[in-house]
């Protein structure tokens, strides 16, 4: 199962990609690894084919075991993976399970 969390560029809005990379993707890995995350990517919005901006500042693909074991780290630790969100940006992620087909 891959959770995809994708951060929306909107106007006004801010994102601390330093905070991110060295403070809130190792809280994730260290508090989820333990609950069935087998690893991440994370993605940078470069641009789109039209050479307009790109709609997502990141967006992050966490590769858990099943969607079981998303709920579990959940559980266990969303509120301190949520909560870590206002310190690097003012975005509302998006959510999204996805099921892997290749």
């Amino acid at each position: 199962m891959i959770v995809s969390v994708m951060y929306q560029v909107g106007p006004g809005h801010k994102f601390d990609l330093d905070y991110y990379m060295k403070t809130h993707v190792p809280l994730v890995g260290r508090l989820w690894g333990s609950s069935g995350l087998k690893g991440a990517q994370v993605l940078q919005g470069a641009g789109s084919p039209s050479g307009d901006p790109a709609m997502f500042h990141i967006i992050a693909l966490l590769d858990f075991e099943s969607l079981d074991a998303f709920k579990s780290a959940a559980a266990a630790h969303g509120k301190e993976v949520l909560g870590d969100i206002p310190n690097f940006t003012d975005v509302q992620p998006t959510i999204q399970f996805n099921d892997r087909l290749a």
